[in-house]
């Protein structure tokens, strides 16, 4: 919401020497977003003034066509002699008035102007559009042409009211009512302690039985309804400057008179009005549900097809309006149009004023569906004072009489569904107990009557809410606005008495452990939305009944694409991957360690825990249960160079192996021992996939997997090739683990080192084999490692040989080197036994 300075004035009597900013700053303490403080009209000097043309000669022989014209400025170039000025613009005649810069002048971005020669003239100045004047779009794109009532010379600074301060006010979807003048001005004499002259305070004559016919089929989409008419309009009367400035410095764009005026009591008393052409109207105004597939054109010239839930404007001869939204084309506004033989003009004189209140929620489902927002939807969606629509209809007509020559008809329609004020009872040390301070029950009352409540009651009290603020609906929302009013910076700073002895908790250490670790390997946090739309399942061709498909559903997503919380953390980061992949980073290494969600067989429901108080510890546990099971997870993605090629070496690309070591550095920080050995799931590649198995309580439980991505996965999600990655269960990891991990002892004792290379078939998997070598070698065993794998003619066909490095150290004496042999000889007897393991060369 732009909110210029000089019209705020006109509501609350703000102290003389108070800036923008300071405005600002009020506003701010008082709860409100204020983005900027634009200055309007910086680095402008005159002399700028009107002017009228009084010759125009079209110069020949350019690219484009060129006019050398003659315009009184009055006295203001200091001669009283017509100023030669040289333009291109085509939009104004001789006798029009116009806007007209003087040499000296400077105009706003530090553009000077001075006498110059050009197109074979000299240019003594300039004829100025609005977009020059940073005044903004008019809808012309030309030359600012003034009515015929302003004198030569006359300062057009002041008449165009070009200097001024506009404050743009992120408006929050609770505070609605400050979509308006009246909504802003509320709270800056709130926050100045000063009164406010309310514009909707409005006489309003009563309804009566002779008004526009209007018929409602829907009273619960339509809660009021207010129409009045207008005859006898002038079709050549035009926006005034004051009007049209308002308009542009408010961000809108001045289009006509008629409607001008409709969205100027929009911004002033924040109720959207229409304006329909009587004569395009066929019958009585109905308003109704829209019948499914329903064709409608709004005012932009679309065709829309509208849905039951669309709540529409009727005439007889169908849908006239998009209730909240938009109008339709059939009943607009005409534009002036002037008979060229006669000089006649005509447009529309007559015309119905429309202020309705309707249901928000129907109103956001409309605009949201259709992609439709407008100045209106934005307002209804908010809330809308309904008790506004009368005195919003009367300024409307008001305006039209005053600056259309109209004359008001006596007719007054105005339908209201039955309601009452909304109450809500309260304690009047309610907001003492939220805030922690005490504020004292005369504050209280005082804050609540300064928002437009009605109080009433000592210790409990019963507070009548005003009209405008829907967003008040219990004790909590009082409580707020007594807060914000007295100043959240006047909270006292109160830190919570933590009990020494108490750290981090075991999970959390872990979780830190597992950051640092990965980040010391080189890889990059990256933090993504825990939301997913679900095609990304088939594009990481997960099987039709695996549980990850088995998604929690947000009620109100922020997007329509991903409205199910996540189940795994792969599509976030692979999404990150390819997006840093796009813009030219192509080496990449990314983590991410989060929960997952995992739906419930029976979903639960969640009781709404008061702020009054400590929940009980059933409340808690009741609450607990009805969330969805919420594991950490911890994964890495991986594609590009792993080691960078330079004069050190030739470098190394990322593969299956770093994703696959990337686990086994989580195991050793939770202090688990991790199973590595041949998998086949979802995204990865059925040959290059990795199965991450713990043991707990005895049992082996699968708790992820990693290894290098399927073809068909990098193509549907468009990663760079041979992309890796590694996701598992970092609390089913800490759960197999021993507790605090143990710094690793440092034996005084020599090692021996003996090693086996071993020949196997092709598909026996080398964890298998160092599984056997790792249990018969027995306790001696310090450390085992796989270093080489060879295939070729040397080990036969569908063989290969595997050469581990055996580690044996005794803690208490040197191992002779009988002992380590008789160890490793027990290795490979076990080896032999269980996977069929020959030695080489034996």
């Amino acid at each position: 919401m732009r909110v210029p300075l000089s019209w705020l004035r006109e509501y609350v009597d703000l102290p003389a020497g108070e800036t923008g900013r300071d405005v600002a700053a009020k506003l701010v303490d008082a709860g409100l977003e204020v983005e900027t403080v634009e200055q309007l009209g910086t680095g402008l000097k005159g002399p700028l003034v009107v002017g009228q043309v009084l010759t125009i000669e079209e110069l020949e022989g350019f690219r484009k066509p060129i006019r050398f014209c003659t315009v009184d400025v009055g006295q203001a170039n200091g001669t009283g002699e017509p100023q030669e000025i040289v333009c291109g613009a085509r939009n104004f005649s001789v006798g029009d008035k116009v806007v007209v810069v003087l040499p000296g002048a400077v105009l706003p971005g530090d553009f000077a102007i001075a006498s110059r020669k050009t197109y074979g003239k000299t240019s003594h100045g300039m004829i100025c559009s609005g977009e020059e004047l940073g005044m903004g779009d008019d809808g012309t794109h030309g030359i600012i042409v003034l009515p015929p009532e302003y004198e030569p010379g006359t300062d057009a600074i002041e008449l165009l009211q070009l200097v001024d301060e506009v404050l743009d006010i992120d408006i929050t979807p609770d505070r609605g009512y400050c979509m308006s003048m009246r909504g802003v001005a509320r709270e800056a004499a709130t926050a100045y302690g000063l009164p406010l002259r309310d514009p909707a305070l409005l006489d309003v004559p009563a309804p009566n039985s002779y008004g526009y016919a209007v018929q409602i089929s829907d009273p619960q989409g339509c809660g009021r309804f207010t129409a009045r008419t207008v005859t006898g309009l002038d079709p050549e009367a035009r926006s005034p400057i004051w009007l049209t400035r308002r308009l542009q410095k408010a961000g809108m764009r001045p289009i006509s008179l008629a409607v001008d005026i409709t969205n100027y009591v929009m911004l002033e008393l924040g109720q959207p009005l229409h304006a329909y052409d009587r004569a395009r109207l066929d019958g009585a105004i109905g308003v109704r549900r829209a019948e499914q597939g329903e064709k409608f054109t709004t005012l932009d010239g679309v065709k829309r097809t509208l849905d039951a839930e669309d709540l529409v404007i009727t005439d007889s001869s169908g849908p006239i309006g998009l209730a909240g939204v938009m109008g339709g084309a059939n009943t607009e506004i005409a534009d002036s149009v002037t008979d060229p033989e006669t000089g006649r003009v005509t447009g529309t004189t007559d015309v119905v004023i429309e202020a309705a209140h309707f249901d928000s929620v129907s109103i956001s489902r409309t605009a949201r569906r259709l992609k439709l927002s407008s100045e209106a939807s934005k307002r209804f969606e908010r809330g809308v004072d309904p008790q506004a629509a009368a005195a919003a209809a009367q300024r409307t007509v008001d305006l039209l009489v005053l600056l259309a020559g109209g004359t008001a008809e006596a007719g007054v329609t105005e339908l209201i569904a039955p309601g009452a004020p909304r109450t809500i009872a309260m304690s009047a040390d309610h907001p003492d107990r939220v805030a922690g301070m005490e504020y004292g029950r005369e504050t209280v009352v005082r804050r609540l009557q300064e928002i437009g409540c009605d109080v009433y009651g000592q210790d409990e009290l019963v507070v009548t809410v005003p009209s405008w603020r829907p967003d008040l609906a219990e004790p909590n929302d009082l409580a707020e606005e007594v807060i914000r009013l007295e100043g959240y910076g006047n909270l006292p700073s109160t830190l919570p008495q933590v009990p020494s002895g108490r750290g981090l908790t075991p999970r959390q250490q872990l979780h830190r452990r597992v950051g640092r670790a990965l980040a010391g390997a080189g890889y990059v946090e990256a933090l993504s939305y825990p939301f997913l739309g679900e095609a990304v399942f088939d594009q990481l061709q997960l099987p039709a009944d695996d549980a990850s498909r088995q998604v929690v559903r947000l009620v109100n997503p922020l997007s329509d694409e991903e409205p199910a919380l996540r189940t795994t953390l792969l599509p976030g980061l692979l999404a990150a991957l390819r997006r840093n992949d796009s813009r030219g980073s192509h080496d990449l290494a990314l983590f991410e360690t989060g929960s997952v969600f995992r739906a419930a067989a029976e979903p639960g429901v969640a009781v709404r825990l008061g702020v009054d108080r400590r929940p009980t510890d059933e409340e808690v546990a009741t609450l607990d249960a009805a969330l969805p099971a919420q594991p950490r997870y911890a994964a890495v993605v991986l594609a590009g160079a792993r080691e960078q090629a330079g004069w050190w070496g030739k470098g190394r690309p990322a593969d299956w192996a770093d994703a696959v070591q990337a686990a086994r550095s989580l195991a050793v920080e939770a202090g688990a021992e991790l199973v590595v050995r041949q998998g086949q799931y979802g995204p990865w590649h059925p040959g290059r996939c990795a199965e991450l198995v713990v043991t707990v309580d005895g049992a082996e439980q699968v708790i992820g997997h990693a290894g290098e991505l399927h073809p068909r996965v990098v193509k549907a999600m468009g990663l760079p090739a041979r992309t890796s990655a590694m996701e598992l269960d970092l609390d089913r990891l800490a759960a197999a683990g021993g507790g605090a991990v143990q710094a690793p002892r440092i034996s005084t004792f020599p090692v021996a080192t003996q090693d086996v290379a071993l020949i196997v078939d092709a598909s026996v998997p080398a964890s298998a084999v160092e599984d056997a070598l790792r249990q018969g070698a027995g306790e001696l065993l310090e450390s085992l490692r796989l270093f080489d794998v060879f295939t070729g003619e040397q080990v036969g066909a569908g063989k290969k040989s595997l050469a581990y490095a055996l580690r044996f150290r005794a803690a208490d004496r040197t191992l002779t080197a009988e002992e380590s042999t008789s160890a490793r000889d027990a290795a490979v007897a076990l080896a032999g036994e269980r996977t069929g393991a020959v030695l080489r060369g034996a």
